[in-house]
């Protein structure tokens, strides 16, 4: 068993807290709803739960530092504002960092908390400040560590913001990598982008349209690879590109931004390993090369020969080294930050009853597992099969 692993499981986390909330899935499209289907919504909804919340801290050695980066694709106008001009994006690049240096990162802001909790029908039973006041382990202006780590790029569920993958994201560049997550412009409830704007979801109101979501998938590959030139490369414009290795870049995500992800790497051959989260395939799994790719989701809605067919037919097309792993009593955001926190205000999942402290233990686990392997070479037992300590998860083909 590898030194990160036992300190997944030696790590004391926040306990969560036990109240009603559901998340149903609309294939991709983010949605909370307060109460349990067939209850009555009663009186409570006048009350909004208080608590402090938090992360769970970082298990690997390193501190972890945060730039924003505001970037702008002249080469594109925007699918779904065309009016707006060119194709936004918002970055947080999360980097290995020197111990006590920087300030600490803030989560989101509060209108970007309540354009969310309002999306999922939240709004009044979790305090929006105390959502958007979570705290973070990263710290804006830290100074990095000298070295090369592999890159990671990260793509949200529709209408969810990058912010919901912070833990994951402080986690990775805990343990050597650089990460970013990114914000697609207009494809989120509420994303802030510079001089005061809070974009919301315009390309939510295309949603019957035939094939949109391919449309987002193929959109989301390309500002993905957009984003590799600017940290990368001879059009690198980060200040800190130089901690990036080329030859080391995967790319991942929740939900549609997990489709994001095989489609980049169909069409960018930078992109050597990838990662969907729960989310609906779109694009077909051609062109990868042999290059690895893991399939993470829930065991209700993605098991073999279970209601979601793309995953069965991604499964075939993969032509090399694959997993497809599902996790027993999770939800559809279960590998995002959403368990954990709404846990600590007050809420939970009853369509998941895996704790958000047990939803982000095995996340990091076995993600953090699969880029170490396919990034850094490091073999990792792990997903070789299943481990007695982790019964929920199951190994859904030889």
């Amino acid at each position: 068993m590898s030194e990160t692993r036992k300190t997944l499981r030696g790590r004391a986390l926040v306990p969560l807290l036990a109240l009603a909330l559901t998340l149903p899935l609309a294939d991709g499209a983010a949605s909370l709803a307060a109460t349990p289907p067939g209850a009555s919504d009663g009186r409570a909804t006048s009350s909004v739960a208080t608590a402090e919340a938090e992360l769970p801290r970082p298990t690997g050695p390193f501190a972890v530092g945060r730039d924003t980066l505001h970037l702008v694709d002249k080469s594109r106008r925007d699918p779904w504002v065309p009016s707006a001009g060119a194709r936004e994006l918002m970055v947080s690049a999360y980097y290995p960092a020197l111990p006590g240096s920087g300030r600490p990162a803030r989560y989101m802001t509060k209108k970007e908390a309540q354009l969310l909790l309002t999306s999922g029908h939240m709004a009044g039973k979790v305090s929006a400040a105390d959502y958007s006041g979570a705290r973070t382990f990263a710290r804006t202006d830290a100074r990095p560590l000298q070295g090369r780590f592999p890159l990671v790029l990260l793509s949200p569920g529709f209408t969810t913001s990058r912010a919901t993958l912070t833990h994951l994201a402080e986690d990775l560049a805990s343990r050597g990598y650089v990460v970013a997550t990114v914000d697609h412009a207009y494809e989120a409830a509420g994303a802030a982008f510079p001089g005061g704007r809070t974009l919301t979801c315009a390309a939510c109101r295309t949603l019957t349209e035939p094939g949109v979501l391919k449309t987002v998938t193929t959109g989301r590959a390309d500002d993905l690879s957009y984003v590799i030139d600017r940290l990368t490369g001879p059009k690198a414009t980060w200040r800190y590109s130089h901690l990036i290795d080329p030859a080391r870049i995967g790319a991942g995500g929740h939900s549609v931004g997990g489709a994001a992800a095989l489609a980049a790497m169909a069409a960018d051959h930078r992109v050597r390993a990838g990662l969907n989260m729960d989310g609906t395939f779109h694009t077909p799994a051609t062109g990868l090369a042999g290059r690895p790719f893991l399939m993470l989701g829930t065991r209700a809605e993605h098991s073999a020969g279970g209601r979601d067919e793309s995953w069965d037919r991604t499964w075939r097309g993969l032509d090399g080294w694959k997993r497809w792993l599902t996790v027993k009593g999770s939800g559809h955001f279960t590998f995002t930050d959403v368990p954990v926190l709404l846990g600590q205000l007050g809420a939970a999942l009853p369509d998941a009853p895996l704790s958000g402290e047990r939803s982000q233990r095995l996340t990091r686990a076995y993600v953090g597992a699969f880029f170490d392997q396919s990034l850094r070479g490091i073999p990792q037992p792990l997903l070789e099969g299943p481990d007695p300590a982790d019964p929920e998860v199951a190994f859904e083909r030889p």
